[in-house]
């Protein structure tokens, strides 16, 4: 196993730090992609120490900059000969934010970090994931797309880029929503398109867990207060590390492409187009079912062509 490589973004806090323990100890090369180095080279020391593996390695990448990713890539290609596992971790989102936020390339923040990062990430590295035996990626989802049962709620296709900052009010937290639901339905068509090279490409929906202390303090003071107060109930990372891990490693996945997985590591089935009301509160309480909204097939090649429009430039 000491021969594998996984990229994680977002290794330094939270899941992606918990889930770097647990592929370093189970002797895994892990690269941490991260933002801030400065932040991150304690947090690599850790797992080191904490994994007894000393192939940790820190390479900076910011999710948001095609150009930081683009750097990302060449240095990781120079580096290593191939990539194994493909963990896109790292999100943005912070709660109470007003004013509208862009990316380096003028693209709303969310989609960029959350979506098109990813997209030409993936894109980028994909000679070195050709190269391994049992490639496979795994995107970072979220409950919060159970907002799309709601037969009124849609992806703002025509604010990406900033187009309406000027006249709609900015909702942060509708655009995580409406990235991470456009990066599972990225995620079925990029499975179908990867096909052929043998490398599967699945997303995780993740649960509520405990916040770090990087991220909170990143939130406004409102939202800082409800976030202390959740961590005080909210289980800690670990588990869903170790879905990752498995998702990622375990022979029963192998073959699997595609797919929405709960925190169980079971597959997430879609839910009814037009349910009745009894139905419709089942689908959104439980972990068994996605919104009919993810498999629109107008919706489908909306986020493809914009994926490869605002990426392959």
């Amino acid at each position: 196993m000491g021969d594998r490589i996984v990229i994680i973004s977002g290794a330094n806090s939270g899941i992606g730090r918990a889930a770097a323990i647990k592929f370093a100890t189970e002797g895994f090369h892990v690269v941490m992609a991260c933002r801030n180095l400065s932040a991150s080279q304690s947090v690599q020391q850790e797992i080191i120490e904490k994994s007894g593996n000393d192939k940790v390695s820190l390479l900076e990448l910011d999710l948001a900059s095609y150009q930081s990713i683009r750097h990302f890539c060449t240095v990781f290609q120079q580096t290593y000969k191939q990539l194994d596992v493909l963990i896109h971790n790292a999100a943005y989102l912070k709660h109470g934010e007003k004013n509208y936020q862009l990316s380096p390339d003028h693209i709303e923040l969310s989609f960029a970090t959350n979506l098109f990062g990813p997209f030409l990430m993936t894109k980028l590295l994909m000679d070195t994931l050709q190269r391994s035996s049992d490639a496979r990626i795994l995107h970072a989802c979220s409950t919060n797309i159970k907002h799309f049962f709601d037969p009124k709620r849609k992806i703002e296709f025509d604010n990406l880029q900033g187009e309406l900052k000027d006249n709609r009010p900015y909702n942060t937290y509708k655009m995580y929503g409406d990235s991470k639901m456009a990066l599972f339905i990225m995620t079925k068509r990029l499975a179908m398109e990867l096909k052929p090279y043998g490398i599967t490409v699945n997303a995780l929906q993740i649960p509520a867990t405990k916040i770090s202390k990087r991220t909170i303090d990143n939130l406004s003071p409102g939202w800082r207060v409800l976030a202390v107060l959740q961590n005080l109930i909210n289980p800690l990372p670990d588990a869903v590390a170790d879905c990752y891990y498995q998702i990622c490693t375990a022979e029963k996945y192998a073959n699997l492409s595609g797919q929405l997985f709960n925190k169980q590591g079971e597959i997430i089935q879609p839910g009814q187009r037009k349910p009745d009301p009894l139905t419709q509160a089942k689908q959104i309480f439980s972990s068994t079912y996605y919104p009919a909204y993810a498999d629109d097939p107008d919706v489908a090649q909306q986020v493809w062509e914009l994926c490869t429009k605002l990426t392959l430039h």
